[in-house]
């Protein structure tokens, strides 16, 4: 099964207000985790934060479809109520076309009222959005004319191209029932980051759903991503880490607040609570590699069927050396073995 590797969101740093080293960088990490044997790599979507939160993520999928050779391009996730269908449709041939087929097409709902309101969409009628472009893209990526009216898109009689030259899989991100069972009947898999116990209940919610309407389970994806921080005890790699992870996790908190805000960015609050408040009720595992590789494989074993993992272990604030050395931890110590 192996290992994945993100998510790349090219944020500054605290001070910072020129965005070349941090996608510099991202370049760069997608670089060294292919060269370190990690199967995937994974950019994540926002908009109006004042670090930058990568915005484009196709854009920087061309990027990286000409720097990397072999390893699986994911976006985790586009907020796909934001962009044009048929746009979104362009961008995504043509990643896949300068890739040689290794896009992975992971969408989702988005939830920022300010990202909606900037962004000129309606963040009330997401879900039908998100149904009508999951239906939409295939008939775009057809490269044959075709029709389409929905209660959010209304669009012509017209063919989309360029047409990518393989199939583009779509994934869908998102926790609640109704998005994880319109994934088994329109996608090809989830990219979730719940719990396990959650993430067993949605793969639950994804079986049902595809023995309702006739669909073989072996053609869908379950790919889970959590955050994995390893050293050499769990104490220790909470310790080195925590600072790196309380930023990550405090700027979501921030993100709203910050599409007002001059730069450049500041630094997060500090953390004033026990270390394990970062862990507790997230995706988060810390801790020697083998224990790492026990927790990622117990989430196969309570789910029941072929999970795929990415590490979701690019932080922001981590220094480039430290960076590597972390990737380096799990490409030797974790990905072999699960």
């Amino acid at each position: 099964m192996a290992l994945g590797f993100g998510l790349l969101s090219a944020q500054l740093r605290p001070g910072e207000t020129d965005w070349t080293r941090a996608y510099d960088e991202t370049i760069r990490v997608a670089v060294e985790a292919e060269r370190l044997g990690f199967t995937s790599v994974w950019t994540t979507e926002h908009h109006f934060v004042d670090d930058g939160y990568m915005p484009s993520l196709l854009v920087v999928g061309a990027a990286l479809a000409r720097a990397t050779t072999r390893i699986e391009l994911g976006t985790g996730v586009v907020l796909a109520p934001m962009h044009h269908p048929l746009r979104l449709a362009e961008d995504a041939a043509t990643v896949q076309l300068l890739s040689h087929g290794r896009l992975v097409l992971g969408l989702g709902l988005g939830w920022s009222g300010v990202e909606f309101a900037g962004l000129g969409a309606d963040m009330r009628r997401r879900g039908a959005a998100m149904d009508e472009i999951l239906r939409i893209l295939p008939q775009a990526w057809s490269g044959e004319p075709f029709t389409h009216h929905g209660q959010v898109y209304d669009l012509p009689t017209l063919a989309v191209r360029p047409t990518p030259s393989t199939r583009i899989p779509v994934v869908v991100g998102g926790g609640a029932e109704p998005a994880i069972r319109r994934a088994a009947r329109l996608a090809d898999g989830i990219f979730a980051n719940a719990r396990v116990e959650k993430f067993v209940e949605q793969v639950r919610w994804v079986l049902d759903e595809c023995e309702r309407i006739g669909r073989d389970p072996s053609t869908f994806r379950f790919i889970h991503y959590s955050v994995l921080l390893p050293g050499v005890s769990r104490e220790a790699a909470l310790a080195r880490y925590r600072d790196v992870l309380w930023a990550m996790q405090w700027k979501y908190s921030d993100m709203e607040a910050s599409a007002t805000r001059p730069l450049p960015p500041p630094s997060p609050p500090p953390f004033d609570r026990p270390d394990d408040a970062l862990v507790k009720g997230r995706a988060v595992y810390a801790g020697a590699p083998d224990e790492l590789v026990e927790a990622l494989l117990d989430i196969r074993r309570q789910a029941g069927v072929p999970v795929e993992f990415v590490a979701r272990s690019h932080f922001p604030l981590l220094e480039y050396e430290a960076q590597l050395d972390l990737m380096g931890s799990l490409a030797e110590g974790v990905a072999p073995h699960v």
